[in-house]
């Protein structure tokens, strides 16, 4: 036993001073290389809170019936009053029957384009030559965003192309084409006879901007009884999954005002309250920020507001949103992020000649490492967050803060023109 007394107080004493010459190290290691460095990147900081809130429009329900409903109109397309939006076939046969006496609707059209066209069906190389020059000029048109005369130009190029399709091979004359045209209207007849009384039409009974979605919620809330929303109401129609009709062709939004009725606290909701607008920014299926009007914020109730957005922007674009996670964003500050160790304060001294007089003026900035030496950039601070700053340059040319600028972070000694040496 009293053998091991000096073997224990040896291994004490090594561990010791194993761990002295670690340390030794770590400080030789941090004089030896002392600058610590990270890189200046654009950054967006929010001044925002988040909420769940529901999406609400003036909407009416459109019914299928009993049948096949085929919907012929898309999402987010403007619908006119008596415009069809969907076709209800009796059974899989008429619906069969139907597509048949589209197809040749189309044919028919394109024909008749193709007859009413100059130049003779029986060059390819003509018609080769009138198809190029058609994409051509479809091509420039979609390019200047020009689409005023996008179905004729589409026309034209399926008619030339049914022209060749005529052509190739064989010596076809304006004459035969009439010939064909006459074939496909008789049996255009025929089909359309057939599918009378097996296909009926769902006409829109007023305009507005169809939608496929029909989740329920158009009959538990509108524009007109948003405005009386509750904390727990908005709370409760937050928690429901309602089901929609099976059934219906779609829906009709009237209005295009929407509303998003969103949950907040009731700090949050007396700083909105002094809002006129605010940047509404969706979690998830619209990306884009979409300004809003703070219409009215609800009286609490135990800590909690409903506040009440109005926008009749991007409705074609959100006709398929209804709950939703939100940003709800006052300001926004969008410039370089720094930490805040990187951010120093130079002092420059100056000296009036004629009256002796000595001023000190203070500059914010960081110091970059650039071509091996430190140059000092001014910045100003636009923004504070927990352990940064969003910050933009100061000055102009050579001397501004840049996005990928290496920063320092911790260091001694600096100032501009010194030589670093970074590992």
């Amino acid at each position: 036993m009293k053998q091991g007394k000096p073997l224990i107080t040896f291994v004490i004493v090594l561990l010791a001073a194993a761990l002295a010459c670690y340390l030794a190290y770590y400080v030789w290691g941090t004089f030896q290389d002392p600058f610590t460095t990270t890189y200046a990147y654009e950054y967006e900081l929010n001044d925002s809170v988040e909420a769940e809130g529901l999406i609400i429009r003036s909407e009416r329900v459109l019914s299928g019936g009993a049948g096949i409903v085929d919907v012929t109109r898309g999402e987010g397309e403007q619908v006119g009053a008596g415009q069809t939006v969907a076709l209800v076939y009796r059974d899989g046969q008429a619906q069969q029957a139907q597509e048949q006496q589209d197809a040749l609707a189309l044919e028919i059209t394109q024909l008749r384009y193709a007859i009413g066209q100059s130049g003779s069906v029986s060059s390819v190389a003509e018609i080769d030559q009138e198809i190029f020059q058609s994409l051509v000029a479809l091509r420039g048109a979609s390019a200047l965003h020009d689409y005023a005369s996008l179905e004729e130009q589409v026309l034209e190029i399926k008619g030339s192309v049914l022209r060749r399709e005529y052509s190739y091979g064989a010596d076809l004359t304006a004459e035969d084409l009439a010939t064909r045209l006459n074939d496909l209207t008789a049996q255009y007849s025929a089909l359309q006879g057939q599918t009378y009384n097996a296909v009926t039409q769902i006409n829109a009974p007023q305009a507005g901007t169809f939608s496929t979605l029909v989740d329920g919620y158009e009959l538990l809330v509108s524009l007109d009884t948003a405005p009386q929303l509750t904390p727990a109401g908005l709370e409760d129609l937050l928690r429901q999954t309602p089901t929609g009709d099976a059934s219906a062709a779609g829906k009709l939004i009237l209005s295009k005002e929407w509303y998003f009725a969103a949950l907040v606290t009731q700090e949050e909701g007396e700083r909105l309250e002094t809002q006129s607008a605010v940047t509404l920014r969706f979690a998830g299926g619209f990306t884009q920020d979409i300004p809003m009007e703070v219409v009215q914020v609800s009286p609490a109730e135990e800590g909690r507001c409903v506040v009440l957005l109005s926008t009749d922007r991007f409705l074609e674009q959100t006709t398929l949103l209804r709950r939703q996670s939100a940003e709800l964003i006052f300001n926004s500050h969008t410039g370089l992020r720094v930490p805040k160790a990187a951010l120093r304060i130079q002092t420059d001294t100056q000296t009036d000649q004629e009256t002796g007089e000595t001023t000190e003026t203070n500059t914010t900035g960081v110091y970059t490492v650039m071509a091996g030496r430190l140059e000092f950039k001014p910045v100003s601070i636009l923004a504070e967050g927990s352990d940064f700053y969003v910050v933009r340059p100061a000055q102009e040319g050579s001397r501004a803060l840049r996005s990928g600028d290496e920063l320092v972070v911790q260091g001694t000694g600096l100032y501009s023109g010194k030589l670093v040496e970074l590992s």
